[in-house]
């Protein structure tokens, strides 16, 4: 069989594998790639296979950068099935939808902007109704169950304990009479996080393929996690300040309103604090995502099904409220201090949240609170990165606000807990693949598997191949044309940088501009942006 690396190779967005065997084409996840230009143009690469045929798409869980492809998969030809944990199927009756609206809003700003400049317009990667129309390809398949795809191959999804309805997949293969085991893990869970079960445990696999996004760090522990929350609060509160809260509407959400409700009856005075300021879940989708939480007691630990014996739902209380409505969130804007908003997206590159940053950056009594993973190139990782101006909607911002980050609410393992996920392998993997990380946090782990298994990792790059058998891995290479085809990312990641230098100078410029400038440095920065405005007029000619 050959197994390709298409997406969260190298990075975190993106998530795709191929697995080609004599009988069928599979794709491990087909998910959309987020942040900058360089990443977001990946999107419509084609594949080493057509979509047409391809058999099925595996679906670890729900999140955009997991699933989000899929309608652009299904628009491409694809017509096979979409296997998922009947929580993700619900989860992805939400999301696909809505990021399909995304798809279009996006397309429509940016050809206004096209037509503007004389240019003809482009089309959504997937609109909203293509997103629906996808959805009648999914299957839904409850955990712990082996599903025989063919007579030689099968799968069994496990909870990954990640998300509602997340899944590590073990894939049996079948070749020439010897059987390969492969398991991917998608995004594993991080232990102890509200609401969910922890990930379960599995005992072998021939090759692993396992996520590295905090590959290379500790997650802080639950009680100084609920502590950290709380004093970051309510000493907002106190200044009379917002709490802006960017996360995902499924996941981080639903476990953000856990804690609140938690902290409500355990903290004394702080919780009386939050218990008199109102918590807004400002997305549509959240508020969605959060009713189907409710649907799915089963998949919760012993201690929120502790709260709803006891006739506490772990997902509501008094002062929590919903904004539907787009006037609704727009009336937030208006409210000066003493509230908490939860808003998606998580790492601020759409949604509410940005018009709620635009309004609270700002303001030194303000504090933006991330509760996530920022990914490289998006808003929120410039924020938490310490950016002390941003551009939302074409306006600069300048950046007074608190900023703040816990990743104990992350959903994503730490190093620690994905070494002890491996511990529990009775015989181990001939290989292990790590994926879903960037670069320090993949080497990093790579290093620690190394020292704690003696197993050497790979660290694949995109569209890298392995040919590998039930013996050994066989062989490695590159799809054809691979190189050929992302040369020109570089150059699109070459142009962000100038556009921000250029911003950046502005900005300079216009500071000294009001202190007094030095004619003689004045001509000089003239004649080097003369020299810079030549060189865009004949690259523009290329």
């Amino acid at each position: 069989m050959k197994l390709t690396f298409l997406g969260a190779a190298r990075t975190v967005t993106g998530s795709c594998h191929l697995i080609e065997t004599d009988d069928l084409n599979i794709l491990v996840d087909c998910g959309m790639f987020q942040g900058r230009a360089k990443e977001e143009a990946l999107n419509e690469q084609p594949l080493p296979v057509k979509p047409s045929e391809i058999d099925y798409v595996l679906l670890t869980h729900a999140h955009i950068d997991h699933s989000g492809r899929i309608p652009w998969l299904y628009v491409n030809g694809f017509k096979g099935e979409v296997i998922a944990h009947k929580a993700t199927v619900e989860l992805c009756s939400l999301m696909l939808p809505d990021s399909g609206h995304i798809q279009e809003f996006e397309a429509e700003w940016k050809n206004r902007k096209r037509m503007r400049a004389g240019r003809e317009p482009i089309p959504p990667l997937y609109n909203l109704a293509q997103a629906q129309e996808s959805l009648r390809l999914f299957r839904s398949i409850p955990y712990d169950e082996v599903i025989n795809l063919t007579d030689n191959v099968k799968i069994r999804y496990s909870n990954s304990g990640h998300m509602l309805g997340s899944a590590f997949i073990e894939i049996w293969i079948n070749e020439d009479g010897r059987e390969t085991k492969l398991v991917f893990t998608g995004d594993l869970g991080n232990t102890d996080i509200p609401i969910l079960k922890d990930p379960e445990s599995i005992s072998e696999a021939d090759y692993l393929i396992i996520e590295s996004t905090y590959g290379n760090k500790l997650h802080i522990d639950n009680k100084s996690k609920a502590e950290r929350f709380l004093d970051i609060v309510t000493e907002t509160l106190d200044k009379g300040g917002n709490v802006i809260i960017p996360s995902f509407a499924v996941g981080r959400t639903q476990e953000i309103i856990y804690e609140i409700n938690k902290n409500l009856a355990n903290y004394g005075e702080k919780a009386n604090k939050l218990m008199n300021a109102p918590v807004f879940i400002d997305s549509p989708l959240a508020i969605n995502a959060t009713d189907v939480y409710k649907n799915h007691l089963d998949s919760y630990d012993e201690e929120a099904r502790w709260y709803i014996e006891n006739g506490d739902h772990p997902l509501d209380f008094p002062n929590l409220r919903f904004t539907r409505t787009a006037e609704e969130s727009k009336a937030l804007n208006k409210v000066k201090g003493g509230c908490i908003i939860i808003s998606a997206s998580g790492m601020c590159e759409a949604g509410r949240i940005k018009h709620h940053l635009k309004h609270n950056l700002w303001r030194r009594e303000c504090t933006v609170l991330f509760v996530g993973y920022q990914a490289e190139g998006t808003l929120g990782r410039r924020l938490v990165d310490g950016a002390e101006r941003v551009h939302i909607f074409g306006e600069e911002v300048t950046v007074n606000a608190r900023i703040e980050m816990i990743d104990g609410y992350s959903g994503h393992a730490d190093y620690i807990g994905i070494l002890n996920w491996m511990k529990n392998f009775s015989s181990l993997p001939k290989r292990v693949f790590l994926v879903h990380g960037e670069e320090q946090a993949l080497y990093s782990l790579s290093e620690r598997i190394r020292n704690e298994f003696k197993i050497e990792p790979a660290i694949p790059s995109r569209e890298e191949s392995f040919v590998i058998s039930g013996i050994r891995e066989v062989s490695r290479g590159f799809e054809k044309g691979a190189e050929q085809q992302f040369r020109y990312l570089g150059i699109i990641s070459l142009l962000e940088d100038v556009k921000e230098g250029i911003a950046d100078v502005s900005e300079m410029l216009m500071d000294e501009l009001k202190a007094g400038v030095d004619d003689n440095r004045l001509k000089d920065i003239q004649k080097k942006l003369r020299i810079l405005q030549k060189d865009m007029v004949e690259l523009l000619k290329i």
